[in-house]
C-alpha cells in the first residue's frame, strides 16, 4: 500500500490539476507496472537456488551409488542427475503405475519421510544380477514376489545408507528404509496439495536404463531450507573439509614410499677393470673413512650421516638435516 497523502498534499495536487500543471490524460497513459500472477494452489516454496543445491547434493549421491552398487550387482553402474523441479505431491502420485517400487525413508532428525521411487525394470534387472543372471529386465511387468522384494530391499537399503554423506554439510542425519510399497494406491504419505522437490536420476545398470525419482516434501526440508543455497553449501564444504583434507593428505604422504640412498663415495674405473672385478677386490673412493656421507631422498640431498652397523646389517646414523638453502 502506498503512502497516505496529508491534507496539504491533497490541496496542492488539486491546485496543480486546476491550474493545468498536471495533465490527467498523461497520468492515464503512464505505463502500468507489470503484475506477476501468483498461483495459491501451487505456492512457490522451492526457489531455483534450492533446486540447484539439491542437484549438487544428488550429483554427489550419484557418484556414491556408481561406486558402491557395482560391488553388489557386479555390473557397471552409471548415474546422472536429469532434473529437479517443484511440483505438488498429487502430480507425483498420479504419475505412478502398478507395480511400483517405493522406498519410504525416515530422515531422522528431520520429521516426515522422503520417497525413493525406482523404475520397475531396474528392480527386475537388479534381482536378476543378484541371482546370477545377466541382468535383463522382464518383457512385461508383473507383481514382485516376496523373495524378489527381499532382494530389492537389500539394494534399497544400500542406497538409503549412502544418503547420509551427501547431506552431511546440511544436516547430520541417520536415514533408514522403513518399508517398500508396490501399490501406488498406498502411496498417499502426505497431503496431495503439499509441495515437493522432485529430483530425477537416470540410472544405467549395464545395458538397462531406468529412472529413480526422489520425492522431498517441503515440510520435511523446512527446518534446513536456509542451508539449501549454494553460498552456504560451498562455504560449509570448505570449512568442514579443510581440516579433514589436510589430515588425509598428511596421512597419505606419511605412507608414501620414497627411495633413500647413502653415497659412500665415488670412483672412476675403466671398463676393463670393471669387467674384471671379483669378490674381495678393493675400489678406492674419493672420500675418507671419517667423513660424513651424503643421504639422498629421491634426487634431493637431505641429510648427512656416519656409516655403521645395526645388528647384522649396514646402517647410517643421521648427524644433520640439510635445509633448502643449502
Amino acid at each position: 500500500m502506498g503512502d497516505v497523502l496529508s491534507q496539504s498534499e491533497i490541496d496542492s495536487l488539486l491546485n496543480a490539476l486546476s491550474s493545468g500543471e498536471l495533465d490527467v490524460d498523461e497520468m492515464k497513459d503512464a505505463p502500468e507496472k507489470p503484475v506477476k500472477n501468483y498461483d495459491f494452489a501451487r505456492p512457490s516454496k522451492f526457489s531455483k537456488e534450492h533446486l540447484r543445491t539439491l542437484e549438487i547434493i544428488f550429483e554427489h549421491y550419484g557418484r556414491l551409488l556408481s561406486t558402491n552398487l557395482p560391488v553388489y550387482l557386479r555390473k557397471s553402474v552409471q548415474i546422472e542427475v536429469m532434473s529437479s523441479e517443484a511440483v505438488t505431491y498429487s502430480e507425483f502420485s498420479n504419475a505412478l503405475s502398478n507395480p511400483v517400487l517405493l522406498g519410504v525413508v525416515d530422515m531422522t532428525p528431520l520429521s516426515g519421510n522422503i520417497i525413493l521411487e525406482m523404475a520397475s525394470n531396474l528392480g527386475y534387472a537388479s534381482v536378476d544380477r543378484m541371482l546370477g543372471g545377466l541382468g535383463q529386465p522382464l518383457d512385461r511387468n508383473r507383481e514382485f514376489s516376496e523373495i524378489e522384494l527381499l532382494i530389492i530391499e537389500r539394494i534399497l537399503t544400500v542406497c538409503v545408507e549412502l544418503l547420509a554423506e551427501p547431506w552431511h554439510n546440511v544436516v547430520d542425519m541417520s536415514p533408514r528404509l522403513e518399508r517398500i510399497e508396490t501399490n501406488s494406491q498406498f502411496a498417499q504419505f502426505i497431503s496431495p496439495s503439499e509441495m515437493i522437490a522432485l529430483v530425477t536420476l537416470d540410472i544405467h545398470i549395464g545395458e538397462v536404463e531406468g529412472l529413480m525419482n526422489i520425492c522431498l516434501p517441503f515440510m520435511t526440508l523446512e527446518p534446513v531450507m536456509d542451508k539449501l543455497n549454494t553460498k552456504y553449501w560451498y562455504s560449509s564444504i570448505k570449512k568442514d573439509n579443510e581440516e579433514e583434507y589436510t589430515e588425509a593428505i598428511q596421512s597419505l604422504i606419511s605412507r608414501a614410499p620414497v627411495p633413500i640412498k647413502a653415497y659412500l663415495g665415488r670412483s672412476t674405473v675403466s671398463i676393463q677393470d670393471f669387467t674384471n672385478l671379483q669378490a674381495g677386490d678393493i675400489i678406492r673412493l674419493d672420500s675418507k673413512v671419517d667423513k660424513e656421507l651424503d643421504i639422498y631422498v629421491g634426487s634431493m640431498r637431505k641429510f648427512t650421516a656416519l656409516p655403521g652397523a645395526s645388528g647384522n646389517q649396514y646402517a647410517v646414523r643421521i648427524t644433520s638435516v640439510i635445509g633448502e638453502e643449502q
